[in-house]
């Protein structure tokens, strides 16, 4: 790749037209801060091999210690997309191999860094695909102290840890949330239910703000379960998509809930229930979820 000498500490980029988000932003101190609409990064998560650590080359901002792939973003590109493209372009990162968990910002007020935390769903081998990179490696979490990491990931990486343990999953009634609602899902109750799924696909892409699941952090991408009933089967099979994960009760809706609770609490994840039912709601307390009314899931629809 042909790239054009950086000023001092600037990374190098194509020859070509420059996007005018690569350029630095002047603290009132001084400090000079990547990116003119701010920063994104992709801290990717592998249950077996740890997180992916970029080793920045000696020409770069801190050259020569360790951090995420990431950069400035573009001109009207969300955090999400640009930590995306950046790790794409830095590290390979293929299309579909990481599911969203967690977005944490650093916001200074003139420059904001964005850092998207993401599981990885498929396994990959990191690729340097520019010359921003001396090598990248996965790294185990209890050894990542133990790297010279650059002065801002060190940071962020004491706020960043506590929360891999944290896997939110909300579980969401369905019968009791459509019902909620008189728009005549009694006249076509798998009718009704298709369109609350296809309203919580957009909350699965968009992620939930922090506080409405009183989880630290700026947003988060929990696990979305739908538990549908009755004849409302019929408005999609089992299985995931677009985010959402539907799934048939047998019998009654309100066990196979609970079972989904206490599966998930086993697996360590944080449970939310969302059910205006106080029968089901007591019996989910029980175990161990969180619940919260079909008013607090329709409010974060919209």
């Amino acid at each position: 790749m042909t790239v054009e000498p950086p000023s001092p500490g600037e990374p190098r980029r194509p020859l070509g037209p420059r996007d005018p988000g690569d350029a630095w932003v002047v603290a009132p101190d001084g400090q000079r801060f990547w990116g003119r609409f701010g920063a994104a990064g992709l801290l990717a998560v592998d249950a077996e091999r740890g997180v992916l650590l970029q080793h920045r080359v000696s020409w770069s901002h801190f050259g020569g210690t360790w951090a995420l792939p990431g950069g400035a973003r573009h001109q009207d590109e969300s955090a999400v997309d640009g930590a995306m493209r950046e790790a794409t372009e830095e590290a390979g990162v293929p299309d579909g191999a990481v599911r969203p968990r967690l977005l944490s910002v650093l916001d200074l007020g003139y420059w904001s860094y964005t850092t998207l935390v993401a599981d990885v769903v498929r396994p990959f081998e990191p690729v340097i695909s520019d010359p921003e990179s001396v090598e990248l490696s996965w790294v185990p979490i209890s050894e990542v102290d133990t790297y010279p990491l650059h002065p801002g990931f060190a940071d962020s990486w004491t706020l960043l840890r506590p929360l891999l343990e944290r896997r939110p999953v909300v579980v969401v009634d369905a019968a009791n949330v459509v019902g909620s609602v008189p728009d005549g899902w009694w006249r076509d109750r798998a009718g009704a239910a298709a369109r609350l799924l296809t309203r919580l696909e957009g909350i699965a892409s968009e992620g939930i703000v922090a506080d409405a699941l009183g989880l630290p952090a700026a947003r988060w991408f929990p696990r979305i379960v739908v538990v549908l009933e009755g004849a409302a089967r019929e408005a999609r099979t089992v299985g995931s998509a677009g985010g959402v994960d539907v799934v048939h009760a047998p019998a009654s809706g309100d066990d196979e809930i609970v079972a989904q609770v206490l599966a998930a609490a086993a697996s360590g994840e944080a449970v939310t229930v969302v059910t205006s039912d106080r029968a089901l709601a007591d019996r989910a307390t029980a175990g161990g979820a969180t619940v919260h009314g079909a008013g607090w899931l329709l409010d974060l629809l919209g």
